[in-house]
């Protein structure tokens, strides 16, 4: 494919320094989990929220304070539950005895990081003040509204895809608000043992920052210069809309099961994700290969499967599978 990229060559060289000393970092600190490193990092290239859904245990919240870490940026960690409020998260007015007015206390949100764990267990209210915060990059307190971090915003949710109990899933535009969702894996033993001796050793501690909040933002203008052909947008375009016609698209028996496609913001999290893919592999263009890559992250969440597909064992992953493998290839 012809490179018509915008990325000079010491951009190029400046951009794959950072990544790797980033990887590095995170290799570190976090084993295995090579999904997670390539989720987090491709959603921080590409400016955007990440959903993420594993039992508990799986260095969710190691990884993402070690990508914090990583830049020097501040970090904060919200445990949700059916009783927390919508001020625990974005802040509250306390008023002041002394002066005689109402002083703004900021909350957890205001932060470069924000780690939401098991946040469907937070009520519907409380969910769509994160959603505030996500899409409008502000929140509003007291009637007032405050501008959140206006260098890098990032929020990494959490799901316990097996407890049900005391959960509220969470609506559509929320979830859409996600540029990808991520499924994780047990370890294998061996990154186990890994785990143990690196326990015992003591080399697992926190280690001093080798990026700075900056970096990410010149790494993330240097993504969005990476060359994307008109037939990959077509080839995404392709994709997306095969999600809002399944029942002509798919295979006959895999029709029937699809209550709702993908929007527009499905392709728009495709060419910025596969951007920063292209750019983590070395290279100023996107193949391919690169929207594959990403096709089940990025549209597992927005796909909506009806009582049949759960009555008859059809995933998510079968019909995006089946998409892929109707679209041509360009």
């Amino acid at each position: 494919m012809q490179n018509k990229s915008q990325i000079s060559d010491e951009e190029f060289q400046v951009a794959q320094e950072k990544l790797k000393k980033l990887s590095d970092y995170y290799d570190s600190i976090v084993v295995g989990q090579s999904k997670l490193k390539f989720a987090l990092v491709s959603s921080l290239l590409a400016d955007g929220h990440i959903l993420i859904e594993s039992v508990p245990g799986l260095a969710k919240t190691t990884a993402a304070k070690t990508i914090a870490d990583a830049v020097f940026g501040s970090f904060s960690r919200i445990q949700c539950t059916p009783d927390l409020l919508p001020s625990d998260i974005v802040g509250t007015e306390v008023y002041n005895a002394q002066t005689g007015k109402f002083d703004t206390t900021f909350g957890p949100v205001f932060a470069n990081f924000v780690l939401l764990d098991e946040v469907n267990r937070s009520s519907a209210k409380t969910q769509s003040a994160m959603l505030e915060a996500m899409q409008e990059m502000q929140v509003t307190i007291g009637g007032t509204t405050y501008k959140m971090p206006d260098d890098v915003f990032m929020v990494i949710a959490t799901e316990n895809p097996i407890e049900q109990e005391g959960t509220y899933p969470l609506a559509e535009a929320q979830t859409d608000r996600f540029i990808m969702k991520e499924l994780l894996t047990y370890p294998t033993p061996e990154e186990e043992t890994e785990i143990l001796d690196r326990i015992e050793s003591g080399s697992m501690k926190k280690k001093p920052a080798v990026l700075t909040i900056k970096d990410i933002d010149e790494m993330q203008v240097t993504a969005e210069k990476v060359y994307m052909d008109h037939s990959m947008k077509q080839y995404i375009s392709y994709l997306v809309d095969a999600t809002r016609h399944a029942d002509t698209e798919l295979p006959t028996e895999l029709r029937g099961y699809v209550r709702m496609g993908a929007s527009p913001r499905a392709s728009i999290a495709f060419m910025k994700l596969s951007k920063a893919s292209a750019l983590m592999q070395g290279r100023t263009y996107v193949t391919p290969d690169d929207v594959k890559g990403i096709a089940h992250s990025v549209l597992r969440h927005r796909i909506e499967l009806n009582y049949a597909a759960v009555a008859d064992d059809v995933s998510v992953e079968a019909i995006i599978d089946a998409i892929l493998g109707k679209i041509p290839t360009p």
